[in-house]
This record gives structure tokens, C-alpha cells and sequence, in this order.
């Protein structure tokens, strides 16, 4: 008897799976909000999104759960009630960790190295959505980098995938999604150290992080472009970051493509020589890109590296702007991708990203 009834709940976890998974194939038109930003939850315009990503949630190193600082807890708390208040179909996520450098990435992987802590993480996580009314989940580990990590990531989230299905059967509510912000190309991590199979299986989609390719601190002395989605040298790319996870077995309709709502800056040379690979004195790091707007620099499109660059006088900015953006978000939806998401979005202007973004997918 008592295996029968195991038999049966499995049953009706897997067929939950099953329906879950069929439910979230709806293209996403995603955004990250990041909390630190200083853009108000109330002052989002969420007409242009599928999917708010609110970020970010922490790990505490010593209990292994998932909690929300004092200093965001108002914000974090009332998210999904002031987003669906404006646009009742846009589903909300929790994200979880971000891009804390070394010292996050080595909690993710302690934590993910033992069945307990697991469960403490995943258990603390789904009673933290269901707390604060969001519809999901989204795991931000920058990064896994062992072949450890990769088997830890693949059972954490295969275990993670179990408990939300659980949930799901004994609370009656709709299953909470799960998602995970991954590496976007070799450039940034191997990406060899993604289970690819297990993500396939367990997670709704990732968001391929196709971003930070070229950056003015790495490349000081060159201007870049910092996220092309081609690159006829043949090194790092978005298409090549795309073609790497479809390579590890996820497919096209669980990738969303990563837009960088900001770009880089470098320090010219010779003001008159102002081409993309121009010689520079120095990299000044990341702009917001209404920053770059608000610089008014003279804008050019490239269209081979599908790139925007702007310069004036000696500055040089790299980065997206509506003609690459709207390029790549052609190239997501006519690739078959399950659609694309930016981070984050305090950084737009005035919404231009977001608005044609959400126009070159359409409905």
C-alpha cells in the first residue's frame, strides 16, 4: 500500500511537471529590476514585459536559505502586487544571488555540495516566493566552474524541480516556475560546467547572459564592441554563446536571449579616428544607457558585428541601442529562442529599449 501510494504521487508529480512545463512555452519578454538601481517598483512600466525578474534575494552562507535583506523587504514584499496591479498577465520571480564575484559563487558551491544544505536553500525558497506572491524563481549563480559544480548544479535543480511539483500538489497552486541567469559565452565562463541535460529536464528557460564580451577594462587600449551577436574574426559572440548551450543539449525553446541595457566606455587616442578597434588611452568602465544618451554622442549602427557605437571628442561608448536591440531580438525569435530579457531596466531611457524590444518580438 505504501508503495502504491508513493507510485501515485509520483505520478501526479511528473503529470504536474508535464502540464507546467507545457504552460510556460508563452514567449518571454523579460526584464531584471535590480533593487540597489533606485528605480521604484511603483514607477515600473511593465506593459513592455512578459516576465519582472526582482533582484536580488540573498544566501546566507552559515543556514544555506534564501532570505530577503531588512533593506528591501517593503519593496520585495509588495512587488508582484504592484506590477500586477499595472499588467495583470505579467508573471513575477524571485532571483536569487547575482554577480557577487568569487566569494558569492564559492557559497553557491558549498551549498550545492550537500544534500542538506539543498534543501535548506530549496525548502527557504519556494516559502520566500509563496510569502511574497512570486510566481517564480530564478537561480543566479555566477558561476559554476568545476566539473563538482556542474554536478551539484544538476542535482540541486533536479531536487528543486521535485519540491516545486510537491508544493504545488499539496497547496493546490499553480506550480512556481524556475529559471536560471547563466553564463553567455566561453568568453565569460566555460560553459562546460552547465549540466545541460539536467537543464533541459528541470528548469522552464535560462537567460543567457550574452553580454560583457568586451568590456573597457579588459580591452582598455582597443575600443570593442562589448556584446556583438556576430563577430567575423570568429571569436566570442552572442550567436556563439547560443550555438555553445544549444550544443549542450538545451534546446532553442528554453533560451532567452540577454540584452545589456548599458555599454562601455573608453578614452580615445585620436578623436578623429573613431571606428570600432580604434586605438584608446584607457577603459572608463560601464555607462548606463541613458547616459550614453544623455552624452549625445554622434551614433553609428554597425551592422556586421550588430553593434551601436557613439563618440564625442575623445569619448567612446560600445553598447545596444534600438537598431542592434531590435536586431537581436529578430535574430532570438526568428532562431526559435523562447524569447529574450535585459538587464536590467532602471538603466533604459525614457523605456526606448524595452518598447523596441517588445515591438521587434510582437505578440
Amino acid at each position: 500500500m505504501a508503495y502504491s501510494k508513493k507510485h501515485s504521487f509520483l505520478r501526479i508529480s511528473t503529470l504536474l511537471m508535464v502540464l507546467h512545463f507545457s504552460s510556460a512555452k508563452a514567449a518571454i519578454k523579460g526584464g531584471y529590476w535590480y533593487s540597489d538601481s533606485g528605480l521604484a517598483v511603483s514607477d515600473i512600466n511593465p506593459s513592455y514585459f512578459t516576465h519582472l525578474f526582482c533582484a536580488f534575494a540573498d544566501l546566507d552562507p552559515n543556514s544555506n536559505q534564501v532570505t530577503i535583506s531588512s533593506a528591501h523587504a517593503a519593496s520585495f514584499s509588495t512587488f508582484t502586487q504592484t506590477i500586477q496591479a499595472k499588467s495583470s498577465s505579467v508573471k513575477t520571480l524571485l532571483s536569487i544571488g547575482g554577480g557577487g564575484g568569487s566569494a558569492l559563487a564559492a557559497q553557491f558551491a558549498k551549498m550545492a555540495s550537500q544534500a542538506s544544505s539543498r534543501k535548506s536553500f530549496i525548502d527557504s525558497s519556494i516559502k520566500l516566493a509563496r510569502d511574497n506572491n512570486f510566481n517564480g524563481l530564478d537561480l543566479d549563480w555566477e558561476y559554476p566552474s568545476s566539473n563538482t559544480d556542474m554536478t551539484n548544479f544538476g542535482s540541486l535543480i533536479k531536487e528543486w524541480r521535485a519540491a516545486v511539483a510537491a508544493e504545488a500538489s499539496s497547496s493546490g497552486k499553480p506550480a512556481l516556475l524556475l529559471s536560471a541567469a547563466v553564463g553567455g559565452s566561453d568568453q565569460i565562463t566555460p560553459l562546460q560546467y552547465y549540466p545541460g541535460q539536467d537543464i533541459a529536464n528541470n528548469l522552464d528557460w535560462v537567460n543567457v547572459m550574452t553580454y560583457d564580451l568586451f568590456t573597457s577594462d579588459g580591452y582598455p587600449t582597443t575600443t570593442q564592441p562589448p556584446a556583438p551577436l556576430k563577430n567575423p574574426t570568429g571569436q566570442f559572440s552572442v550567436d556563439e554563446g547560443i550555438t555553445k548551450w544549444i550544443g549542450l543539449g538545451v534546446p532553442k525553446s528554453k533560451l532567452a536571449l540577454g540584452l545589456p541595457f548599458y555599454g562601455y566606455k573608453w578614452s580615445l587616442s585620436d578623436p578623429n579616428i573613431h571606428g570600432l578597434f580604434s586605438k584608446a588611452n584607457q577603459g572608463l568602465g560601464a555607462v548606463k544607457y541613458k547616459d550614453i544618451k544623455n552624452a549625445g554622442p554622434q551614433i553609428v549602427y554597425n551592422s556586421t558585428y550588430v553593434t551601436n557605437y557613439g563618440f564625442k571628442g575623445t569619448d567612446w561608448y560600445g553598447y545596444d541601442d534600438t537598431q542592434s536591440i531590435s536586431a537581436k531580438v529578430s535574430y532570438a525569435k526568428q532562431n526559435g529562442l523562447f524569447g529574450y530579457f535585459s538587464w536590467h531596466i532602471e538603466q533604459d531611457s525614457n523605456w526606448a529599449l524595452s518598447q523596441v524590444a517588445s515591438q521587434a518580438w510582437g505578440t
